[in-house]
């Protein structure tokens, strides 16, 4: 009998998401197995009574998922669980944390594709400010530009001091500058947006984060980016499907979450798909997330 693709799935909060849970499934793993309230020092212990329990060669069909709200966590069990393995006993590995690394992936994709068909450009050297950046797809949205070249600057819609912070672990982590701005009132929105060529918007769940008339006061400001889906929308006036249209009274070009999630959607689906028929090991991240997304996003 043929050994079942089996996937693993740790997340550090009290529910592992529906959400990853089917889309698992769907992409083809035979059992999805949930682990809750997953600490960072118990993930040595979880992998490794994994990676035992099947010969080397069948350690493909077994990989383990890391989700939670939190990128470093996430990457961080990540690390544990390769550290953990014992060559030749070796799995396949996937952190999608919230999926905000696949959003965060799908959501500069998209951008990048409307510069290069639009603009005759690339996001290298773009000015770009991420709105709800102390959240997982800011964060990474952020990471994301700033290793392809932009200049990043990490809005707090509380103050500084928090993306202050979040810069320095990015610079920490990943080797790249960004820069932090306090982004409390609609004054200071105001003067970032007049220094911005693109804004990615990753606010909570219905909070309206930019209005059109701060759009449209804009000189530079090209792209206006948002993940949420839920009314009202984080731009004004973005259409949920937009993939590079205008913005109703604006000159700047819209990308919904939508059009952000259908790629989203794909990217995720592909890894596990990617997951399930590699012929070795293999491990996935938010680089991994961003490449596949840029090929999906044509």
């Amino acid at each position: 009998m043929a050994d079942k693709r089996i996937l693993h799935m740790l997340s550090p909060l009290k529910h592992m998401s529906p959400f990853d849970v089917n889309m698992a499934l769907d992409a083809g793993f035979d059992a999805v197995l949930p682990y809750t309230s997953v600490t960072l020092d118990e993930v040595n212990g979880l992998v490794q009574d994994a990676i035992f329990s099947r010969p080397p060669n069948d350690g493909v069909k077994t990989g383990f998922f890391f989700a939670g709200k939190d990128a470093i966590l996430a990457l961080d069990m990540m690390e544990k669980a390769r550290a953990a393995m014992v060559p030749p006993f070796v799995v396949s590995l996937f952190a999608d944390p919230a999926g905000s690394f696949t959003t965060a992936a799908a959501m500069v994709a998209v951008a990048e594709k409307v510069l290069r068909t639009e603009k005759k450009t690339t996001l290298k050297g773009k000015h770009v400010s991420v709105f709800g950046a102390t959240g997982v797809v800011g964060f990474c949205a952020a990471v994301i530009a700033a290793l392809e070249g932009a200049h990043v600057t990490l809005v707090g819609h509380d103050g500084p001091d928090r993306v202050r912070r979040s810069c320095d672990e990015i610079q920490k982590r990943f080797g790249v500058r960004t820069s932090f701005a306090d982004g409390s009132t609609q004054a200071l929105k105001t003067h970032l947006l007049g220094q911005s060529e693109i804004t990615f918007c990753a606010g909570r769940a219905g909070t309206r984060i930019l209005s059109a008339a701060e759009l449209k006061a804009t000189k530079n400001l090209m792209i206006a980016g948002d993940v949420n889906a839920v009314p009202p929308a984080g731009v004004e006036g973005l259409d949920l499907f937009a993939s590079g249209a205008l913005i109703a009274g604006t000159h700047v070009m819209g990308i919904g979450p939508l059009a952000i999630g259908n790629v989203k959607y794909q990217t995720e689906a592909g890894l596990f798909g990617e997951m399930i028929k590699a012929a070795q090991p293999v491990s996935f991240d938010f680089r991994d997330a961003f490449a596949l997304a840029r090929k999906l996003a044509g």
